[in-house]
């Protein structure tokens, strides 16, 4: 929706001013008056320049509504009205376009909306847990309790992404510092020994004549060979984004020897966090299931999470259908069995959490400790090999006059 900035005049006669999303001029107008607001000027906000370039567009973190919803909380915890919160928490964000987000969720709210109905028109922001788990508090009259349980659960997630992508970053970085020595070497160095060896007069080894043919390929190729991984690239994105490519993958990836072990560690310690978050708040398990099952970030998991539901769903009892998948450890099972006969399923989730989070830093670390020797030999054996072979023309020569 477009932006306006209006100007108008409350009942004691003092000017405001601000902004607000509206449908159209009118829709605006409406808004301000409903308000009671007199006098009123509107007009369309220009767009800022940044927004017609999208990848300069400044985006709302994860970081940023963790920080959100604990200075929210907190708040409101001290008594603060609803609209007050929003308005301070507007002025002190740093980040203009969340700040923009927050002054028109205040908008709103001062318009008859429920915080839940403003949340949920920004998706992209705040997700389904964040929305389900506010309507829970605004319902209950608990929302700073709520807000806080909220970020709390963020944190750890955003603690638990960081564990799986610093695990990811390592042989990502070491491969990709490959290929660009290896680029270098083929187009600019091992040119400048062909020429060299132009002048010899006899056949190459044939380690070396594989290089200088690999050099040629890639200098005579390389613009190809350019276009080809985009369109590579392009093809495996529209193969991923489709239901059979995105099972096929998925799939793929949870089978892996190295990274699989690992993600279905980080399923387990998110499933279990979320729905322990959810349970406590006091959303249903069937609704709480549905978004678990959403945000899981794998199809296969997703796949059979909805299974699970739809089993409770039947009168069946978590344990069983969750032990069917195939995804979920027996001690996990058994764990959230016993929660669930004592009543205590909640609290028996955060400590599988709790426990899982530890497992994936045990993990992290022995992956690390095992990629980092391999990718070192990698990378040596790789340019090392290039570098000899290019040498043994010389070699030859030098025993050939000796």
């Amino acid at each position: 929706m477009p932006i306006f900035v209006w100007k108008a005049e409350t009942k004691k006669g003092e000017t405001k001013r601000g902004e607000l999303d509206a449908a159209d001029e009118a829709a605006a107008r409406g808004l301000l008056r409903r308000q009671g607001y007199k006098s009123i000027t509107v007009s369309e906000k220009p767009k800022d320049l940044l927004e017609y370039i999208p990848f300069l567009k400044k985006k709302v973190s994860e970081k940023d509504v963790v920080v959100f919803a604990r200075i929210f909380a907190t708040m409101i915890n001290a008594g603060l009205p609803l609209i007050q919160c929003l308005d301070l928490l507007a002025k002190q964000e740093r980040n203009k376009a969340f700040a923009k987000v927050i002054n028109s969720i205040k908008e709103e709210i001062e318009g008859g909306s429920t915080l839940t109905d403003a949340l949920k028109k920004y998706p992209a922001i705040f997700d389904d847990l964040f929305i389900n788990l506010v309507a829970a508090g605004e319902s209950g009259g608990v929302l700073d309790v709520i807000l806080n349980r909220l970020s709390g659960y963020m944190e750890k997630a955003m603690k638990l992404k960081r564990k799986v992508k610093g695990a990811m970053t390592y042989p990502i970085t070491v491969l990709a510092v490959s290929i660009g020595v290896m680029a270098i070497l083929l187009l600019k160095v091992i040119p400048v020994f062909q020429e060299m060896f132009e002048g010899i007069g006899s056949a190459l080894p044939a380690p070396t004549q594989f290089i200088v043919n690999a050099s040629q390929f890639a200098q005579n190729y390389f613009t190809y060979m350019g276009i080809g991984l985009f369109i590579l690239f392009f093809v495996f994105k529209r193969y991923y984004a489709t239901e059979k490519g995105r099972l096929a993958l998925d799939a793929l990836v949870l089978k892996s020897p190295i990274f699989g072990p690992l993600l279905k560690k980080v399923a387990v310690a998110k499933f279990t966090r979320t729905l322990a978050t959810m349970l406590q708040s006091g959303v249903p398990i069937m609704e709480g299931m549905g978004i678990v099952s959403r945000t899981s970030g794998n199809k296969i998991i997703e796949i059979a999470l909805m299974k699970t539901r739809q089993s409770i769903s039947e009168g069946k009892a978590i344990a069983e259908p969750l032990m069917e998948t195939g995804i979920f450890p027996p001690m996990v099972v058994q764990m959230i069995a016993v929660g669930e006969a004592t009543g205590a399923l909640d609290t028996m989730l955060s400590k599988i959490a709790d426990f899982y989070d530890d497992e994936v830093d045990a993990a992290v670390g022995a992956m690390t400790a095992l990629l980092e020797p391999f990718m070192m030999v990698f990378l040596g054996g790789m340019v090392g090999g290039m570098i000899i072979a290019m040498y043994l023309p010389i070699f030859q020569m030098a025993s050939a006059a000796g």
